[in-house]
């Protein structure tokens, strides 16, 4: 009889630290949202490479387990513990900007700078978004300038700055943030057919003029000097971007181009994915806070995209007949590298079958990928 008794007892504590025994609505809410990810990364297409590891991160930290069990980011010694260091730490961000300056061809920026202020015109959303949590979301400066790049469409530096400025809602944002990245294609195409009429959209850019190869390898150095000297606390941001890219151009560092543009940025990418999706686990990410952010993070986004068709269209006021912007150009001034550059040209070519805007349009991206850096660094130097 002893003998059965302590069957059941064990069966019953085995049954006890089940995912079954300890699931909560807020788990198979979040395991939703994880496999909503997984079919937006697979199905879609939609940044897959940033989706498919976050959603299964995020069904990874939403396995069910006793309270007051610590498992996966958040158990002391785990691998994914010490895989998170990295993110709590801001130490994946820098090194996926190393890997997108080794990726990045700014010669459309350099070939037409004016372009660069229409990247800077689309970090309005960021701005925008951080007064609104700071006056109505009942969020403290720090946290509202964590939710505010956003807005800028750029998933590392939402982490770095959230790791810095607000780690408590870091979840909440990155997760936004990628979010708002991968919804780029459905986001803003309404918000400029809204704001353009179709002369606006019919306009023609001049073909850019070549870049020389000179031109190519003081553009980093300049860069960096002019960007970190004005905000130093974007540095470790802004000063991998541009290193990245001077590797890239300078002919003489390929193999360490290579490296940074394919292994480096695609190792990191999957490690950052993976546990910062681990990370939202459903007690701390169900919260009335997360909801707040994910609105505001809309709302940033939306001005972000409209601020820069706007600004192009005021542009244009001063600007003589044949050296006119498309305005259909303006949304890639958030640095949703390429997705909304191709935004550009594919409405582009809705309306005019032969009017390419894509290469006009990674002008403006790629200054909003140093516009969304810049930012951060100021937010950082105000408010850290």
């Amino acid at each position: 009889m002893d003998f059965i008794t302590t069957i059941s007892e064990n069966i019953t504590q085995f049954l006890s630290y089940t995912g079954f025994a300890n699931a909560t609505f807020g788990h198979l809410i979040m395991i939703l949202v994880g496999l909503f990810f997984l079919f937006l990364g697979i199905a879609k297409k939609w940044e897959p490479m940033l989706l498919v590891p976050i959603g299964f991160g995020i069904i990874v930290g939403n396995i069910p387990f006793p309270p007051g069990f610590q498992i996966g980011v958040y158990e002391d010694g785990s691998v994914l513990n010490y895989l998170y260091f990295g993110v709590v730490k801001g130490v994946y961000p820098p090194l996926i900007f190393l890997g997108i300056g080794a990726m990045t061809d700014f010669s459309t920026l350099i070939s037409n700078p004016k372009l660069m202020l229409i990247g800077a015109a689309a970090q309005f959303g960021i701005f925008g978004a951080y007064m609104a949590a700071s006056a109505f979301g009942g969020f403290s400066a720090t946290e509202a300038g964590a939710i505010g790049i956003i807005g800028g469409a750029d998933g590392p530096t939402a982490i770095f700055l959230s790791s810095r400025l607000a780690p408590d809602l870091m979840g909440a944002i990155a997760v936004s943030a990628y979010s708002y990245m991968a919804l780029v294609p459905v986001i803003q195409p309404p918000v400029m057919k809204l704001l353009t009429t179709k002369k606006e959209r019919l306009i023609r850019m001049r073909p850019a003029r070549k870049v020389s190869q000179n031109e190519k390898v003081i553009f980093p150095i300049l860069g960096l000097l002019l960007t970190t000297f004005v905000v130093p606390a974007g540095l470790p941001l802004l000063g991998m971007i541009f290193f990245g890219n001077l590797l890239k151009e300078c002919g003489v560092t390929r193999r360490l181009a290579n490296t940074a543009a394919n292994p480096l940025i695609d190792i990191v990418t999957i490690l950052l994915g993976l546990t910062v999706g681990a990370s939202t686990q459903a007690t701390t990410f169900l919260t009335d806070k997360s909801i707040k952010i994910f609105i505001l993070g809309a709302l940033s986004f939306i001005v972000a995209t409209a601020a820069g068709v706007l600004f192009v269209k005021f542009f244009n006021l001063f600007l003589k007949e044949g050296n006119k912007i498309n305005p259909l150009i303006g949304n890639a001034g958030v640095s949703a590298v390429p997705d909304s550059a191709r935004v550009s040209h594919e409405l582009g070519l809705h309306y005019d079958k032969t009017n390419h805007l894509l290469m006009h349009a990674m002008g403006p991206n790629v200054a909003g990928v140093i516009g969304s850096a810049v930012a951060a660094g100021l937010l950082l130097g105000f408010l850290a």
